[in-house]
């Protein structure tokens, strides 16, 4: 899975969890999504070694975590919900898909991952303004989730007439308010993660990383796995009912509006009960240092002014643009296919003890002087893979069968998608490494904060272009209806009035994937080898001059 202050904790991760799969928003960098896309996680180390002078020399006790226990809950529920929102958005995208909806209606839906990306930008001002009386952080963290709850509320009432209008699904007002889901989302986050950093003592506080992932990741789970197994009569009818029925357990409106009834309740009982500076005998909290909202965008400036940094920054901008098309639009051309999407969402099950360990495994190669070697050597990989997965979406109809698919296709998709986690941790932990090893100590928090919303629009542009640039690639022809063509949705409405169908003769996808290939191999012959330089510039070079 922020201002708090940006001087001493990360503020800029896009969580692509553990739940993630195949579609967009699910199958982005985990430094992105995705999180699901581990995390950026800016490591408390310096408020657990940084004692005050008048400690030193004493007999430390350590309290253990059991008389903060009531504390390290409330966070990791805090973390649970602002996962349930991430899900649902998650879920989105296979629902249209199923829908037939255009891969530009997808494109535009996509702007609904970014806030998590963008969140560096308004970060300062959820630090800087507060009500004092209230709780630096419950000043921010109650109103963005009653205002969460309420917009669940609306959706539950509205997303059905949403997703079913007339001329297809409302995307533009299905994009906004799940946008907003997302912003707010975002800045609970932001709330509460500085929350956590004052909420435990400086013993425990390494608690609150372990809250956020796990909180985040299960939050994910129940709004995007859960809820779409549960919402598919297939689903339901196979494993969970004796009698089958049309519709599934859960529907979309009831997930919503339980949710948004949890959101407004538990936010109450945190108004009411929960007091912001609650002193506990015997525990020191991390002191809260504080910056000016100016000082903390001049400090930004700064630092991307710096050579280095920029060239870095640029780097990293570009360095997706060849593995967009393979984890943007993959997953949803394999529901196009008829690949039931609760199936897709289920396959993230087995792939969590691989989330879990890869980043343990793969850290213990990037800990040298040279982390970005390990993301140089894994970039062809993940391009390799990027063609397999081309080649998935075009065998999968043929292996389609009466009843489905069989169990030994799935196995496949799930040996690619395993194959797929293994090249994008190792490119991410080598990244997140690189991140600590070149941050100025004096500034890390903003600095690692900005290199890492760098790295995430890194991944959302290109996903967005991806999407967008599908249906313009691909070629239609009206079979049937002489004189008629497809090359728009008016075209193709009225081929089938004059009894043709549209059948497509090139699928933009293979084109896509072929050219982000090429594009991805360029970049690694060439930029590649300039990025792995960047590990040769003496420690001064990445050293920000701060007055």
């Amino acid at each position: 899975m922020e201002p708090l202050d940006l001087t001493t904790h990360k503020n800029g991760r896009q969580r692509k969890l553990a739940g993630a799969t195949l579609p967009p928003g699910h199958m982005r960098d985990m430094g992105e999504t995705t999180s699901s896309e581990p995390e950026a996680e800016e490591e408390t180390e310096g408020l657990i070694r940084g004692s005050d002078s008048e400690d030193r020399g004493r007999r430390r006790v350590r309290p253990g975590i059991h008389g903060e226990l009531g504390n390290v809950l409330l966070l990791l529920f805090l973390y649970v919900l602002q996962g349930i929102p991430l899900g649902l958005a998650g879920s989105i995208p296979l629902i249209l898909q199923s829908k037939t909806v255009s891969y530009k209606d997808q494109a535009f839906f996509s702007f609904v991952f970014w806030p998590f990306s963008l969140k560096l930008f308004w970060a300062p001002l959820v630090d800087a303004l507060y009500f004092s009386r209230f709780g630096r952080r419950k000043s921010w963290l109650v109103p963005t989730q009653y205002l969460l709850g309420l917009f669940m509320l609306y959706l539950s009432v509205t997303v059905n007439s949403l997703l079913q209008s007339e001329g297809g699904p409302d995307i533009v007002t299905l994009t906004g308010v799940f946008f907003m889901l997302a912003f707010l989302a975002a800045t609970q986050d932001i709330a509460v993660d500085g929350w956590a950093l004052t909420m435990l003592s400086r013993e425990n506080v390494g608690y609150a990383s372990t809250c956020n992932s796990v909180g985040q990741t299960a939050g994910y789970f129940l709004g995007n796995v859960l809820f779409l197994a549960l919402e598919s009569a297939d689903f339901c009818n196979k494993y969970l009912r004796i009698e089958p029925k049309d519709s599934g357990i859960v529907t979309l409106p009831d997930f919503l509006f339980f949710w948004g009834i949890v959101f407004l309740v538990s936010t109450t009982l945190v108004a009411i009960f929960k007091r912001e500076n609650e002193h506990m005998k015997g525990r020191r909290r991390a002191p809260e240092e504080t910056q000016s909202v100016m000082e903390t965008y001049k400090l930004l400036f700064t630092i991307v002014k710096m050579p280095t940094v920029f060239t870095f920054c640029a780097l990293l901008l570009t360095a997706k643009i060849g593995f967009s098309a393979a984890d943007a639009v993959t997953g949803l051309k394999l529901v196009e296919a008829g690949v039931p999407k609760e199936q897709l969402a289920l396959l993230a099950v087995p792939m969590v003890p691989l989330q879990i360990l890869l980043p343990v495994v793969i850290s213990r190669y990037t800990a040298g002087p040279r982390p970005l070697d390990i993301f140089y050597k894994a970039f062809p990989f993940r391009l390799l893979i990027g063609l397999a997965y081309a080649l998935l979406v075009w065998w999968t109809p043929s292996v389609k069968q009466e009843g489905g698919f069989p169990v030994s296709y799935y196995a496949i998709v799930l040996l690619s998608y395993a194959l797929h986690q293994v090249a994008l941790y190792s490119m991410y932990v080598a990244c997140m490494a690189f991140h600590a090893k070149v941050s100025d100590p004096l500034i890390g928090g903003t600095y690692m904060t900005l290199l890492n919303t760098v790295t995430n629009l890194g991944g959302n542009w290109p996903s967005t272009v991806a999407l967008w640039m599908v249906d313009p690639l691909t070629s239609k022809e009206c079979q049937g209806a002489p004189g008629q063509s497809c090359g728009s949705s008016v075209e193709a409405g009225l081929c089938a009035m004059e009894g043709g169908v549209c059948v497509t003769t090139l699928d933009g996808y293979f084109v896509e994937s072929l050219v982000c290939v090429v594009i991805g191999l360029v970049w690694w012959l060439w930029l590649g080898k300039k990025m792995r330089r960047l590990q040769d510039q003496s420690p001064s070079a990445w050293r920000c001059r701060v007055n």
